[in-house]
């Protein structure tokens, strides 16, 4: 039997790739609202963080995280989901 294949995702921050299961996705639904998804369920366009504040860091100077879902984060989503991050 083959071992299973382990979906690997790129970090928006750091751009390291590592396990889907280690990152957080950030999806932009339909309506255009920016949100962590922290079930990694959630209707929309996605992108991937590491789970530390340092790469949200990253990616908000780089701005890779408004090139991949496609359009600008205001700075209260950014401090939201610094929030979110640092809960859990």
């Amino acid at each position: 039997m083959q071992p299973r294949k382990i979906p690997v995702r790129r970090c928006c921050g750091c751009g390291e790739g590592r396990p889907k299961k280690e990152l957080v996705r950030v999806v932009r639904s339909p309506e255009g609202e920016v949100s962590l998804d922290l079930t990694g369920r959630k209707a929309g366009r996605g992108a991937y963080l590491c789970p530390d504040a340092a790469c949200l860091a990253k990616a908000k100077k780089k701005k890779s995280l408004e090139r991949a879902l496609g359009q600008g984060i205001p700075p209260e989503v950014y401090e939201a989901m610094e929030a979110g991050l640092a809960k859990g």
